[in-house]
């Protein structure tokens, strides 16, 4: 069973289970979610379209954690004016995951209770992704910290053991030449305080830096 829902003024095709990133939400980390604004629903027998929503049909999910994106620079520049200015923007975001899709009181019961078991194993691990989010660090968003874990950097301590040249390999490699412009020199600086629980050290560097960098 599949879904096709609105979230934050974004539409996103979500199936029971599956982790997506969207727009900022009001709700805190770990608490549920319901998203009501359901277009499409297909049971796998039956494709049900909204006008313009599905009735009755609800997507409900859980906060795993808050996070920024990837920094995107913005450059202005008049001709023959001598005006020229470069701003940095990290859209903020929220990490969530499908837990359930309802079509008129229907729902995907007989999937729930095969994970009733793992529940407690389940539960450590959302902690451990709320610990060692590196997106927290200054520089790193979602797709970046994606890339680190795929490599097998997926926690503060890994990533403060790094060397800066081979985190830019890493990114290189899986991204392409686009990812030169990241400069990773910080990064596992910022780890290791984080991975010591140093919050309000880790906080005071990068107010100092911009994009992950000092300035």
């Amino acid at each position: 069973m599949y879904a096709i829902v609105e979230i934050a003024g974004q539409q996103f095709k979500v199936e029971k289970d599956r982790k997506i990133f969207v727009h900022r939400l009001a709700e805190k980390e770990g608490s549920n979610v319901t998203f009501d604004k359901v277009l499409l629903i297909d049971d796998g027998k039956k494709v049900t379209v909204g006008t313009p929503v599905v009735t009755g049909a609800a997507v409900k999910a859980k906060v795993l954690a808050h996070m920024k994106g990837d920094k995107v620079l913005v450059f202005k520049k008049k001709r023959r004016k001598g005006y020229q200015k470069l701003n940095g923007h990290r859209q903020y975001m929220s990490h969530i995951e499908i837990e359930d899709i309802t079509l008129g009181g229907k729902t995907t019961a007989k999937k729930e209770e095969k994970k009733e078991k793992p529940a407690a194993k389940k539960t450590v691990t959302t902690k451990k992704e709320k610990l060692d989010n590196l997106a927290k660090i200054e520089g790193i968003g979602p797709k970046i910290a994606g890339i680190l874990v795929e490599a097998g950097i997926d926690s503060y301590k890994k990533l403060s053991e790094a060397k800066a040249s081979e985190i830019s390999e890493i990114l290189v490699k899986a991204g392409g030449n686009a990812y030169n412009r990241f400069d990773p020199t910080t990064w596992p600086e910022q780890a290791k305080l984080a991975a010591e629980g140093k919050w309000d050290e880790l906080k005071e560097l990068q107010d100092k830096l911009n994009g992950g960098k000092t300035e």
